[in-house]
């Protein structure tokens, strides 16, 4: 979580555990609670983790909201709001409009300049509200 900056250690509080998935992720819980996910690209926050910290954002129409509830990329017409300073390959939090609130947590497939375009998928959603690792809880592990 190191390229997560210092308030990332901060985290990792209270007993910690990982879980494998049946999707092959391994999701490190804190206190019971998911932190943060690795997948054969790295290691990524969760959206519980992403209020914490300095993390590149888009926003997205609210029309975007329930596709990227299910799962789907991210695609450029959705995009009504990004941060200038985002690069191919960037670990990106997805917003909504209306309430602001984190919908996902992706990589980036294109620069700020590309993102808010006419067609084409522009951040690969890799964990979403109501996914596997949302819905992880210590309980649901028979753990606790």
């Amino acid at each position: 979580m190191s390229r997560f900056g210092e308030p990332a250690r901060g985290l990792l509080k209270g007993p910690i555990e990982t879980v494998e998935l049946e999707s092959g992720h391994e999701v490190i819980l804190a206190s019971g609670e998911p932190v943060a996910f690795k997948t054969s690209e790295g290691l990524f926050p969760s959206l519980n983790s992403v209020g914490n910290l300095s993390l590149k954002r888009v926003t997205v129409d609210m029309g975007a909201v329930g596709p990227i509830s299910n799962g789907a990329d991210i695609m450029a017409p959705g995009i009504i709001e990004a941060d200038e300073d985002i690069a191919r390959g960037d670990v990106i939090v997805v917003t909504d409009e209306r309430h602001g609130k984190p919908l996902a947590v992706g990589i980036a497939l294109a620069n700020s300049i590309f993102l808010k375009g006419s067609k084409g998928k522009v951040i690969r959603n890799l964990h979403h509200i109501g996914d596997e690792i949302w819905n992880l809880r210590r309980e649901d592990l028979g753990k606790g």
